[in-house]
């Protein structure tokens, strides 16, 4: 379970994510009930009316077409004179033709049908009540009068009639509503209105009024519950991350967390264990390198103090061996220096104080220098240090940041050299631009299991156990090469030797730094 932490005094108390997320889901949920609520009860009935309005108007288009037909053809479709009303009984016979085959579907409508007086000439009434005129169930074509000319009838004739068509929603005093839709014949002589009920809107309506309040608590209880488990699977990776995080701090970095999800979590999972480890690493060789630099100072501090002391009360006036001894206590005050020297330059480089300073060199003639100053101490050990410098390398980088690089390399080398006494040095151009540099021994190797760490700070191969030093030189190296973006490794076979490359940019791709990449 997730924990909060103390707060200090004068401190709020906030909320932590599990609680966050809850509210958060929460209130989604909430705000989207309350827009399906009010879609409803916005929505419901426009929608509705407007799909009775299309079924109104494909069944109003499908009867006015046969009249626009007739008109077109010259048939006559009534007729008044003296004696009343006549109607063409072909026609009328065909549109009730058409109605009876379903073609125009009128159960549940009100159809009338006027002329030009106003006047009904044949009506159908399949809804009740009829708010265009009551009555009840005349075909069209039994009659050949109609005394439904109600006053509502009338307006609506004559507003079809003005407008050429016509659109209303009728509603008694007690409430109950339809719709009535109309048109002209395309000859004008006459006009169809046709009618429903728009009651099922209003039941459905009242309906939703009773059962949506039981829905949106029942739709509220789900969503808190939905929140909080939801909230709860969320927040749980974090949690365990979180508790990890604080054992780590605690010193236990075997700690391990569940990287089985396939999510982002999961993947958030990996990255923790991977900085675990890392973590446990770079701690034992901070205790390692504490040892050796421990180590390393009291070694040389012990001889100092020794020979002081040997001089102050030994030597007496004795200038050969004052002398010998002296210069012991300036060596190895030498050595703490340099110790010193080599901790404060890779604190600089890896934190970035110092930046390198890129100008266009021959990478070539600056190993040919850095070879020249190892003439003595090859000459007095018996070694050999090959040159390989056939073409100038131009490249674009720090100069004094690669001499350090070359130095610490071909002191690796020496410090490993193998029984033939021989290292090399190469500057080999590139075809792309820039060089290749190599430093080669015939040491013993380097065991594959080193070969992963062999740059990493602090870290020391079990085949220098004992040897002095305190593995800083290849950190060094590879904090200036990274900050160069130059591609760098090593490779190396057990009982043959090893070999240390860099890939220096030319001077055209200055900018196009690549990031560094260490082979084995």
């Amino acid at each position: 379970m997730s924990e909060t932490k103390p707060t200090r005094k004068g401190e709020k108390r906030a909320l932590n994510l599990r609680y966050k997320l809850f509210i958060t889901l929460f209130l989604v949920c909430l705000a989207t009930l309350m827009l399906v609520w009010t879609c409803l009860e916005r929505l419901l009935q426009p929608q509705y009316n407007a799909f009775i309005h299309e079924k109104l108007e494909n069944k109003l288009e499908v009867m006015a077409s046969q009249f626009d037909q007739a008109a077109e053809d010259g048939t006559v479709i009534s007729q008044r004179d003296m004696f009343g009303l006549t109607l063409n009984p072909d026609f009328w016979a065909g549109l009730n033709e058409s109605i009876s085959n379903g073609q125009v579907n009128l159960s549940e409508s009100c159809v009338d049908i006027s002329d030009q007086t106003l006047r009904c000439i044949n009506q159908v009434e399949n809804l009740h009540p009829c708010l265009i005129h009551e009555g009840g169930g005349i075909k069209f074509g039994q009659g050949s009068t109609s005394t439904w000319d109600t006053s509502t009838a009338i307006a609506l004739r004559q507003y079809a009639f003005e407008n050429g068509s016509l659109y209303k929603i009728l509603e008694t005093e007690s409430g109950t509503q339809q719709m009535v839709v109309g048109r002209t014949a395309a000859d004008g002589q006459y006009a169809i209105l046709v009618s429903a009920s728009l009651a099922r809107v209003g039941e459905a309506d009242a309906v939703l009024g009773k059962l949506l309040p039981m829905v949106a608590l029942g739709l509220l209880a789900f969503c808190l519950l939905a929140a909080w488990l939801l909230s709860r699977w969320i927040t749980r990776p974090l949690a365990q991350l979180s508790a990890a995080a604080r054992q780590i701090a605690q010193g236990n970095y075997d700690v391990h967390v569940d990287e089985s999800q396939g999510d982002e979590f999961g993947l958030l999972a990996r990255d923790f264990n991977h900085m675990a480890g890392e973590v446990k690493q770079t701690a034992q060789l901070q205790r390692e390198l504490l040892a050796n630099v421990s180590h390393d100072l009291r070694t040389p501090l012990t001889l100092i103090r020794g020979y002081a002391e040997t001089v102050r009360d030994l030597t007496g006036d004795e200038p050969d061996k004052r002398t010998e001894q002296l210069n012991i206590i300036v060596d190895e005050t030498d050595r703490l220096s340099g110790l010193v020297n080599s901790v404060m330059e890779l604190s600089k480089v890896s934190s970035g104080a110092e930046k390198p300073e890129l100008v266009d060199f021959d990478m070539a003639q600056l190993c040919e220098e850095v070879a020249e100053r190892y003439d003595a101490v090859c000459a007095q050990n018996g070694w050999t240090l090959k040159l390989e410098t056939e073409e100038p390398c131009p490249v674009r980088a720090d100069p004094a940041m690669m001499e350090r690089v070359l130095h610490n390399l071909l002191g690796n080398a020496m410090h490993h050299i193998g029984e033939d006494g021989v290292f090399l040095l190469r500057a080999i151009p590139l075809k792309e631009g820039g060089c290749r540099v190599e430093i080669e021994d015939h040491g013993p190797g380097i065991r594959p299991e080193d070969l992963p760490h062999i740059f990493d700070r602090y870290y020391r191969s079990r085949s220098d156990a004992g040897k002095v030093g305190t593995g800083l030189g290849l950190s060094i190296t590879k904090a200036i090469l990274q900050g160069h973006g130059f591609r760098f490794g090593v490779n190396s076979t057990l009982g043959k030797g090893t070999v240390f490359w860099f890939q220096a940019l030319g001077p055209a791709r200055g900018g196009e730094a690549k990031p560094p990449e260490e082979k084995a």
